[in-house]
C-alpha cells in the first residue's frame, strides 16, 4: 500500500514519523522525498538529510535520484527555488519522476511532502494535485505545540475536501512545554473521525526505532481507503 505523509506545517516531525512507520511496516518497505530544499552539497551532488533518514529506513534500497528527483539547495519554498533555477515544478513533472510502477514489490511504500498539505509548485498549481492524480491515502502528522487545534483541524478540512481519504493522523510531541497537552490531543482526537495511529510524546534523543514503538499501524485499514474524487 502507498500513503502520502503530510503534516500542519514545517518542522512538525514529519521525516521521523514517516521512519517510524517504514521501521514498525511489515514486509518491504520504501519511502520517497520527492521534492526537497535545504539540501547540501556533496561529492555526490546535492543530499537532503530527510530523504537520506528516510533511504535509511527503507528495506527497499535505490538511488537517491529515485527517492528525491527535485533537490534544490536554498532551504526556502521549493518553487521559488526552482523558478531560480529555471527548473519547471508540476504534478505532472513530480509524478512521472517518481515512477511507482518499478517499486511495486514494495509492501509499504510512503511519499513525504515538503511543509504542508498545500505546497505551492508554482503558476497555481500545489503538490495536493500530485496526491489527487495519483489516488493516494494521507497520514497527517500533528506537531503538537501552541496553535496546533486549528492547524489541524483546517488540514484535515482542506485534504477532505480534495476528496482525498485520511488514512489516520499521529500526533507528535514537538513541545514538551506544551501546557495541557492530554487535553489538547483528547480534543483533536474527538475532532478528527480519521483513525489516531498513535502519540509521540518528547522524545530528547528520537530515532525511527523509539518513535515507532508508540504507533498502531493496525489501525489503518486498507477497506476504508477509497479515493471520494
Amino acid at each position: 500500500m502507498t500513503y502520502f505523509i503530510t503534516g500542519t506545517d514545517t518542522d512538525c516531525g514529519k521525516t521521523l514519523v514517516a521512519c517510524a512507520l517504514l521501521t514498525a511496516a511489515k514486509g518491504e518497505s520504501v519511502g520517497f522525498k520527492p521534492v526537497a530544499s535545504g539540501c547540501e552539497q556533496t561529492a555526490q551532488g546535492l543530499r537532503n538529510q530527510d530523504a537520506l533518514a528516510l533511504m535509511a529506513a527503507s528495506s527497499i534500497k535505490l538511488p537517491y535520484e529515485d527517492v528525491n528527483p527535485f533537490a534544490f539547495s536554498p532551504a526556502i519554498a521549493p518553487h521559488i527555488a526552482a523558478a531560480a533555477q529555471n527548473v519547471t515544478l508540476s504534478p505532472h513533472r513530480i509524478e512521472a519522476q517518481l515512477n511507482m510502477g518499478q517499486h511495486l514489490e514494495a509492501d509499504f511504500t510512503l511519499i513525504e511532502g515538503a511543509g504542508g498539505w498545500r505546497l505551492p509548485l508554482g503558476e497555481g498549481r500545489y503538490m495536493s494535485e500530485v496526491v489527487q492524480a495519483m489516488k493516494l491515502p494521507v497520514i497527517l502528522v500533528v506537531g503538537m505545540k501552541l496553535g496546533c487545534l486549528n492547524h489541524a483541524l483546517l488540514t484535515v478540512e482542506a485534504i477532505e475536501r480534495d476528496g482525498v481519504v485520511i488514512a489516520g493522523w499521529i500526533a507528535n510531541q514537538v513541545d514538551p512545554s506544551m501546557m495541557n497537552q492530554m487535553d489538547n490531543l483528547a480534543t483533536l482526537q474527538h475532532m478528527i473521525t480519521a483513525p489516531f495511529l498513535g502519540h509521540i510524546p518528547y522524545l530528547a534523543h528520537a530515532t525511527a526505532r523509539a518513535a515507532a514503538a508508540h504507533l498502531d499501524l493496525t489501525l489503518l485499514d486498507s477497506s476504508r481507503l477509497i479515493h471520494r474524487a
